[in-house]
Formats: structure tokens, C-alpha cells, sequence
């Protein structure tokens, strides 16, 4: 009886103490996802409503029960992506997402094994980050956000609609000479050249790299004479889109952006992706490869939708007046 008794008190104190184990092997065997991402780290509501988080939700990856998530937020500093993307590696995560061409870099730099999706990356072959669209052959793919000369067409000529006698055109761009995953840097011609030529507008390209160098810059295109301004896509612009579109404002540049978030922040005019799908369709590359696809056989998409934003409190401001033709053909309008 006592031999009973202390077999089953053996059992019961193994079963205390195994319980918890075996509660954190099963939790261990959830999928890991990584976000790399030099923007600071959202709200928690903020997360909710991401439309990354809304789509993995329908495809049924939630947070907590079906998917663990390891968070890397540059909080503004791009220079912090390698060592983030670092700490991703070392936390053995089993897909990274990363945002824009420097966190793709960052990753791609950091692990040759862990399949990475990227969204925001403009020249992700010249980069070294696919071999192909169609067949990207490494641990990389995802969602270009790909700045076509027709797009840049598009947009200028909605300034130059609205701008009539608007000539020097300012444009603020990110430096022609990316860097590349072997540590070199590609050369990538200024798509708005041609554009901006045919349209009438001369035109000089002010890179910016870093946030210190806003106010020289600033500086340079007034000291120019600049009449407009264009601004292209970078997540350093849109970390600033509020600063850009206050000096645009304040020195009455007529204003062109990639994306409507500057048009909200007080920018003129924009024409560019609707990135909110672009976004939240990473998810399904995130799905497929926790599914078991290869990053390398999944083919790099391009945007395919696009959209129009005018700010008519932006347009009186400056006492521009802005065609019925634009307005009818808006997606947005602020007013």
C-alpha cells in the first residue's frame, strides 16, 4: 500500500513538473515570424489594423495561437537593420519580413538560409537581392515597389496640369548609387529625366541619405531657384512627409509624391501604388512559405494597382487651381 501510494506520488510530482515542459515544446513549435523594419514601433492598435496582421489573420495565422512574431524596429535609425537583422538570426525565426530596400539588404546580408519576404524595394535584381523576377533563386522574394517611367510620367504631368508656369523642378530623390547585398553599390539611371524634359520642366536631383541631410538640402534647392517640387519613394521621405510638405508649402512649391500619406500630411498632388494591397498581399508569401514553398521559386510581384491624391486646401493655399479633368479622375480629395 505505502509502495502504491509513493508510486503514485512519484507520478503526480512528474507530472508537475513535465506539464510546464511540455506546454513550452509545444509552444516552441509554433512558426516564428521576424519584422525588420527601420520605422519606430507602432502602437499595439496600430499593429491590429496593419494590413499585413488583417491578412494573416484571414489566412489564418493569429498572433499567440498559430504564430509567433519577433519584432525589429529601427525606431527611425536604418543603421541599426544589420544588428536587428542579427538578433532575427540568432532568434531562429522561420520567415523575415522586412521593410524597404535597406531592411531587405540588412537580411539578406544576415542570413543566406532564412527565407526573407521583402515589400517597398525598388530595384531588388540590380541590388543582388533576386537573380529574376520570375524566378528569384535565392532565400529572397516579395513585392517591388517599382518606380516605372510611365508612373513618374503620370505624375509630373498632373503637376505640370496644375502648375502651368511652374520650370525649375526640384527633385528630391534617394541616392542613384544603391547599395548591393555583396557590398557594392548599383547605378540606377533618374527615371523622371525624360519626363520632365518632354514636359517642359528643368530639371535638378537633390539625393538625400540621411536624416541630417534635410536642412542642407532644403537650403540647396532654394538657393537654386526651384519653382516645384517632386519627391520619389524612400521610407526615409515617407518617416518625414509631414517635413517635406511643410517646406513645400511654406516656400510655395507646387509638390508631386509617390504616395497619398504626403497629400494627407499637407503635399499637393501625388500619383503612385495603392500600397495597402501591395502590403498586405506579402502576407500570402508569408503563408505559402510557412507551408513549405521555396522563397526562390516564388516570383517577385510588381504593384498593379494605382492612385491618384489631390489636396484642394494645399491648391488654394497657393493659390492654384486645380483642373475638373484631375478632380474627376481622383481617388482622393482632400479638402
Amino acid at each position: 500500500m505505502v509502495k502504491v501510494r509513493r508510486r503514485q506520488f512519484l507520478i503526480a510530482t512528474a507530472a508537475l513538473f513535465t506539464a510546464p515542459l511540455a506546454r513550452v515544446h509545444a509552444q516552441k513549435r509554433l512558426p516564428v515570424l521576424g519584422i525588420l523594419s527601420p520605422f519606430p514601433r507602432p502602437r499595439p492598435e496600430e499593429i491590429a489594423r496593419s494590413p499585413l496582421t488583417v491578412r494573416l489573420r484571414e489566412l489564418g495565422w493569429v498572433e499567440g495561437k498559430t504564430l509567433l512574431v519577433e519584432r525589429a524596429y529601427g525606431e527611425g535609425s536604418e543603421e541599426r537593420l544589420p544588428e536587428l537583422a542579427s538578433t532575427l538570426v540568432a532568434k531562429r525565426v522561420d520567415v523575415i519580413w522586412a521593410f524597404g530596400p535597406e531592411g531587405a539588404i540588412a537580411a539578406a546580408r544576415a542570413t543566406r538560409t532564412i527565407p526573407i519576404v521583402f515589400w517597398g524595394v525598388p530595384a531588388p535584381v540590380e541590388q543582388g537581392l533576386i537573380e529574376s523576377f520570375a524566378r528569384p533563386g535565392r532565400n529572397v522574394t516579395g513585392v517591388a515597389f517599382y518606380a516605372a517611367p510611365g508612373v513618374e510620367a503620370k505624375r509630373l504631368e498632373l503637376l505640370r496640369e496644375i502648375a502651368p508656369a511652374a520650370r525649375r523642378l526640384a527633385a528630391i530623390s534617394v541616392p542613384t548609387s544603391m547599395r548591393t547585398v555583396a557590398g557594392g553599390s548599383a547605378e540606377l539611371p533618374p527615371v523622371s529625366a525624360p519626363a520632365a524634359s518632354k514636359l517642359g520642366f528643368e530639371l535638378r536631383m537633390f539625393p538625400i541619405e540621411k536624416q541630417e541631410d534635410f536642412e542642407p538640402v532644403f537650403a540647396a534647392i532654394l538657393a537654386w531657384g526651384a519653382e516645384a517640387l517632386s519627391v520619389s519613394a524612400s521610407g526615409l521621405f515617407g518617416r518625414n512627409r509631414q517635413r517635406i510638405a511643410e517646406f513645400a508649402n511654406r516656400n510655395r512649391f507646387p509638390s508631386a509624391f509617390t504616395l497619398p500619406d504626403y497629400v494627407e500630411a499637407g503635399g499637393l498632388v501625388s500619383y503612385g501604388i495603392e500600397w495597402q494591397p501591395t502590403f498586405a498581399h506579402t502576407a500570402d508569401y508569408i503563408d505559402r512559405i510557412l507551408r513549405g514553398a521555396k522563397p526562390g521559386e516564388l516570383p517577385v510581384e510588381l504593384p498593379r494597382s494605382y492612385v491618384t491624391a489631390v489636396n484642394l486646401k494645399t491648391a488654394r493655399a497657393l493659390g492654384l487651381n486645380v483642373p475638373p479633368s484631375i478632380l474627376l479622375r481622383a481617388d482622393r480629395v482632400i479638402e
